[in-house]
């Protein structure tokens, strides 16, 4: 794998808050409201380096401006409802950010935006950052396998809220999915493997809920695989991983178009469904952003995957 000090200078260097300036804290639109995961302090609460702060890239993709969120101790959801005609679907958003970072614009509100229109509810989770594999306190990675324990935390904790208020929020309890990009793709590999490991203490109801995602996205995810193409061995693909969509680009030099190929040969071995487009061209850190190659076409792929498995109505499974 590529360090990922590249990583830094594709989300998180280019980030350049004005000096002086006040702190500024993500907050979703008008008409959302971020809920808190945890009634207490979140498990395991580690120290971060500052207050919670929302910056404004330096760089840009597709010729936009990116907006990070960081320090984050007092991780959320927040739920945006579908538009139209509601599918029943549900899917958790994990931005990406090397575990650094929260990406919460172009790998989170605009992927909503994309699955509300396709009447599906989103809910945006904001994870816990700056955490492992990244430590803030050395600016360093000793272990790019880790894994991601307070993000997964965060991620089961998640899920199983999604269920226990599907009947609230008229979502069919079967058809809760999660995406994720780049370290949130590696997110969506863990919670596909590790849904049945007991990382907290039970705080309520809710965790009596099933943390398994019944679908799962992974876009130009990272921490899959090593140089020598073999899979992360804290990713333990079994029969019970959900069906799967991969999509990434041969050009992508963070994370290395082996990762999804990696991960689609220990699904497809274990018997998991899955579907993978990869592309010549598109780097990493996309998003849903347009451009004129055809990687950013993408999402029309992931819907008609959605149908083909069932999430979405117009197809059957099989």
């Amino acid at each position: 794998m590529k360090s990922w000090w590249v990583i830094v200078l594709c989300l998180c260097v280019v980030v350049a808050p004005a000096a002086q300036a006040k702190p500024k804290v993500w907050s979703p639109t008008v008409g959302h409201k971020q809920v808190l995961l945890w009634p207490g302090k979140a498990p395991d609460l580690k120290p971060v380096p500052g207050p919670e702060t929302l910056t404004q890239s330096s760089g840009d993709v597709a010729g936009r401006p990116w907006m990070a969120v960081t320090n984050v101790t007092r991780p959320t959801m927040t739920v945006y409802a579908p538009k139209g005609k509601n599918t029943g679907a549900a899917v958790v958003v994990f931005p990406g950010g090397g575990f650094e970072v929260l990406a919460m614009d172009l790998e989170g509100t605009e992927v909503c935006h994309w699955l509300t229109s396709a009447g599906v509810t989103c809910v945006l989770l904001k994870y816990r950052v700056p955490s492992i594999p990244y430590r803030w306190s050395c600016n360093c990675r000793p272990h790019n396998f880790e894994v991601p324990v307070p993000a997964l935390q965060d991620a089961q904790r998640t899920i199983r809220l999604v269920r226990a208020h599907a009947s609230k929020w008229h979502i069919d309890p079967h058809k809760i999915g999660v995406i994720g990009f780049s370290a949130g793709g590696f997110l969506v590999a863990e919670i596909s493997t590790h849904f049945d490991d007991r990382l907290y203490a039970p705080v309520d109801a809710a965790d009596r809920e099933s943390a398994r995602p019944d679908f799962a996205m992974a876009i130009y995810p990272g921490h899959l695989a090593d140089d020598a193409w073999k899979l992360n061995p804290n990713v333990p693909v079994s029969h019970a991983t959900p069906p799967t969509f991969l999509v990434q680009a041969e050009s992508d030099h963070v994370d290395g178009v082996r990762q999804a190929l990696v991960y689609y040969t220990a699904l497809t071995k274990a018997g998991v469904p899955a579907e993978m487009h990869l592309y010549a061209h598109g780097g990493h850190a996309f998003g849903l952003r347009r451009t004129k190659a055809p990687i950013t076409r993408w999402p029309a792929l992931a819907t008609k995957w959605m149908r083909t498995i069932g999430v979405l109505a117009g197809h059957h499974a099989g």
